[in-house]
C-alpha cells in the first residue's frame, strides 16, 4: 500500500508505541493520585509538558494544556475567550478555515457574535487589505486563522497577522490552528510568534496516536475552562489526563523536530510528484506559486470527478483524498476551492496527495505511472470531454443545454 494521506492522519512509529506501553500496565497510575507510584505518572506528565513546550518555543511548560484532540483545542481557545470576555462580540477568521473553527464560529454567529470571514485569492492567499479592515480596535474579541491550510497546504504568514492585529489592539486575543503546521514547519512562540495568544494541534498528524491533541495558552491571555470537573491542568481542564498518549505524543514531538532537517527531501518528493502529474492534460497544482507545506499537493483534474479518482487509485492500492478527512462524507464541493475560485470544472475533480517522511520516491513514480491512465479512463466516461477530439467538449454548449 502507498499512503499517501498524512494530513488526514499518521502512522505512529514503533518508537513512540515503546514510549506508550509502560503508561498502560506497568506505570498506570493515576498522576493525581497521593501515594509514591502515582508521583511517577505525574512525573511523565511534567516531562512531557516540558518536552512539548520546548518543540513550540514556549516560554513555560505550564502555558501547555493537554486536549484530546485539536477540535477541542480550537473550542476551548475560542469559546473560552468567549466566555472570559463577554464585553466584545466580534471575531475574525477566514472562508479556508478548517470546519472544527468554522462550525463554531456559525455556532457563536447564532448567539449573537459577529464574524468576519476573510477572504482568499486563486492562490489561496490571505485578503491582507480585508483583515486589517476588519479589526475593530475595543470591539474585536479574537482572530482565528489557520498555520497551513489542510487541503491546499497554503501557509498563512501567522507572524505577520498577529503583529498587526496586537499593533491594533494589544487586547485582541490571537489564535492559530497549527494542526498541519506542526512538525512540518518551525514554530517558535517566544520568538516570531510571540503575539500568539493560542496555537492548537493534534497529535495524530505527527505520527502520535488519535485521542491526543494540544492548547498553548500564553500567561495572561483570557480564557475560561470549556471542560468542567477537577482540578486537572491547573483548573483549565477537567478530567484526567491521559498519560500514555501525553508521552506518546511527547515522543512524536521529539521525532517531528529531528524531521524539520529533512524538509528540503520532502520538497523536492512533492514537486517530483507535481512535475509528473502536470504532464497529464487540463491539470492544475491548487495553490501553486503560494508559500505551501512541503508534503501536500492538491491537484485539480479538470472534467472528472475526484470520486473516480480515488476509487481507481484503491484499486491500485494508493490512498489519497478529496479533501479534509472531516468533510469526506460530504458531496458538497470543498468550502477551500470554492473560496479559491477553482472552475467548477475542477472543483469536483480535485485530490489531495499529503506525503510524510516515510514516502519513497518509488511511491511518487507510482503515482505518475498510474494517474495517466486513470484520468484517461474517466474522461472517456465524462460528458464534458470529446473522445474523438481529446479535448473538452465546447462548455458555453454544454451551459446553454443546461
Amino acid at each position: 500500500m502507498i499512503y499517501l494521506d498524512n494530513n488526514a492522519t499518521t502512522r505512529v512509529p514503533q518508537a513512540v508505541v515503546d514510549a506508550m506501553l509502560p503508561y498502560f500496565s506497568e506505570t498506570y497510575f493515576n498522576p493525581s493520585s497521593m501515594y509514591e507510584a502515582a508521583k511517577i505518572s505525574a512525573a511523565a506528565l511534567e516531562d512531557a509538558r516540558a518536552r512539548i513546550a520546548k518543540f513550540l518555543g514556549a516560554a513555560k511548560s505550564s502555558e501547555i494544556l493537554f486536549t484530546s484532540c485539536a477540535t477541542e483545542s480550537n473550542s476551548t481557545a475560542i469559546r473560552g475567550a468567549a466566555m472570559a470576555v463577554p464585553a466584545r462580540r466580534h471575531i475574525i477568521t477566514s472562508d479556508v478555515e478548517h470546519p472544527a473553527v468554522l462550525a463554531l464560529c456559525e455556532e457563536l454567529e447564532r448567539e449573537g457574535y459577529e464574524i468576519d470571514r476573510i477572504g482568499v485569492n486563486e492562490r489561496g492567499e490571505l485578503d491582507m487589505r480585508a483583515f486589517v479592515k476588519a479589526l475593530r480596535p475595543g470591539k474585536t474579541l479574537m482572530v482565528s486563522i489557520m498555520y497551513a491550510n489542510n487541503e491546499t497546504g497554503v501557509i498563512f504568514p501567522i507572524e505577520r497577522l498577529a503583529e498587526i492585529t496586537k499593533a491594533t489592539d494589544p487586547k485582541i486575543l490571537f489564535h492559530t490552528d497549527a494542526t498541519q503546521a506542526a512538525g512540518k514547519l518551525s514554530i517558535d512562540l517566544s520568538g516570531a510568534l510571540k503575539n500568539v495568544d493560542f496555537l492548537s494541534f493534534s497529535g495524530h498528524k505527527i505520527h502520535a496516536p488519535k485521542g491526543v491533541g494540544v492548547l498553548y495558552m500564553r500567561t495572561g491571555a483570557a480564557c475560561r475552562p470549556f471542560l468542567y470537573g477537577g482540578h486537572q491542568e491547573r483548573g483549565r481542564r477537567g478530567g484526567t489526563e491521559n498519560i500514555p498518549y501525553i508521552v506518546g505524543l511527547a515522543k512524536a514531538c521529539e521525532l517531528a523536530e529531528a524531521s524539520l532537517a529533512k524538509r528540503d527531501r520532502m520538497t523536492a518528493l512533492r514537486d517530483r510528484l507535481e512535475a509528473g502529474l502536470k504532464k497529464i492534460p487540463y491539470v492544475v497544482i491548487n495553490g501553486e506559486g503560494a508559500d505551501r507545506l512541503p508534503n501536500t499537493t492538491n491537484a485539480a483534474f479538470h472534467y472528472i470527478e475526484g470520486e473516480g479518482i480515488l476509487y481507481q487509485l484503491d484499486l491500485e492500492g494508493i490512498c489519497a483524498s478529496s479533501g479534509s478527512a472531516c468533510t469526506s462524507g460530504s458531496l458538497d464541493p470543498s468550502h477551500v476551492l470554492r473560496a479559491m475560485h477553482v472552475p467548477f470544472t475542477a472543483v469536483h475533480g480535485s485530490i489531495r496527495f499529503s506525503l510524510s517522511e516515510e514516502t519513497t520516491e518509488a511511491d511518487i513514480d507510482r503515482v505518475i505511472e498510474v494517474m495517466p491512465r486513470i484520468v484517461d479512463n474517466l474522461r472517456k466516461l465524462s460528458p464534458y470531454w470529446d473522445n474523438e477530439k481529446q479535448m473538452p467538449r465546447d462548455m458555453a454548449l454544454i451551459v446553454e443545454k443546461n
